[in-house]
């Protein structure tokens, strides 16, 4: 009998290449939407014909009972989250609510389904739960490069939601028993990212130059630097922390950085363009509180999981700006169902 595979932020970047490697492994593969009448779901149900959607909301306790209890998964992968760290300034009671407290109400939800109280401990065929932690948890980080074991120091309503739900999903492990693990995830990128993060910002930038639908692109701090990963990659790790014997939590990263300098570079000259003559820097696109510098330590992952990326910096940025041409050359829109690569 195929595993079954619950996830949050199905139709995400991250939501969509889960589903499609669980698929590949012989999983049936259900995705948690709040409805199915929006772009969004449109998207994720052209690219993945064989998934099953299911009602729910990371802000409603009772649904997600209901969809816990309808599915039945084998694991649950939370990557539902208000994921956009500029928003998280804008709206930073939604981003507790949803990225924070829909941890705990996606991990009540199985432990009420599971049966499991503070006397009775998970069992061997418990449901086992992935949740999507983050690099931005370190912020103003305490050393380089960042292990399972560095401090954290949110910088961000984002990053302090996410510490909440990684310190939570400890606690379930440990109180409970229940196989709860985290994946605290370094930047990972793709052609699929939100036009809204900066590696799709310059990507679809320099596609817009190239084509000439624009003449320059603005952004913010070109000099925080970041660890660049490719996001097919990163999901693959997400479903072997969930195959481990014992549950763990694992820093996932490339244990590279680069700056966004470096960034827009590696994509200008993928299109055969000079980033000096396009690219306008704007002071109004700095973050409140900008996290200078993160990079993985990704041994551990490496050591016990056997992890390893597979596509470079370099192979990655030019993989996106190729991607972006192709779909503004043939008229496709981001933002669109139709346009998702």
């Amino acid at each position: 009998m195929a595993r079954r595979a619950l996830i949050t932020g199905i139709t995400g970047q991250d939501g969509s290449y889960l589903a499609e490697h669980l698929l590949s492994e012989g999983y049936e593969v259900w995705g948690l939407v709040r409805g199915q009448a929006n772009p969004r779901v449109s998207r994720v149900r052209k690219l993945l014909q064989d998934v099953q959607l299911v009602r729910g909301d990371l802000l409603d306790q009772g649904s997600l009972i209901s969809a816990v209890e309808k599915v039945r998964p084998d694991e649950v992968y939370n990557l539902g989250a208000i994921s956009f760290v500029p928003m998280s300034w804008e709206q930073a009671e939604l981003t507790a609510e949803v990225t924070g407290m829909g941890v705990l109400r996606m991990l009540e939800a199985i432990r009420v389904c599971s049966g499991i109280s503070s006397r009775t401990a998970a069992g061997s065929d418990q449901i086992r739960f992935y949740q999507a932690s983050s690099s931005e948890m370190f912020g103003q980080v305490r050393e380089t490069p960042q292990a399972e074991t560095t401090p954290f120091h949110p910088r961000s309503p984002y990053g302090v939601a996410k510490a909440y739900g990684h310190f939570l999903t400890q606690n379930y492990r440990e109180s409970y028993g229940m196989f709860a693990v985290s994946g605290i995830l370094f930047n990972h990128e793709s052609p699929r990212r939100g036009a809204e993060f900066v590696t799709r910002k310059v990507s679809l930038g320099v596609a817009r130059i190239k084509l000439g639908l624009a003449s320059e692109l603005r952004l913010g701090n070109l000099e925080a630097r970041r660890d660049w990963g490719y996001a097919g990659d990163y999901v693959r790790a997400m479903h072997m922390m969930l195959q481990a014997a014992t549950p763990e939590d694992y820093v996932i990263g490339t244990g590279r950085t680069q700056s966004v300098r470096e960034l827009v570079e590696a994509a200008f000259s993928a299109a055969g363009l000079d980033w000096e003559q396009y690219v306008v820097c704007d002071q109004a696109l700095h973050r409140p509180a900008e996290v200078d510098l993160l990079c993985a330590d990704p041994k551990k992952a490496r050591v016990q999981l056997g992890w390893e990326p597979s596509v470079s910096f370099e192979e990655l940025v030019a993989m996106m700006v190729e991607a972006d041409i192709k779909l503004l050359s043939e008229g496709g829109d981001p933002d669109q169902d139709s346009s998702w690569p």
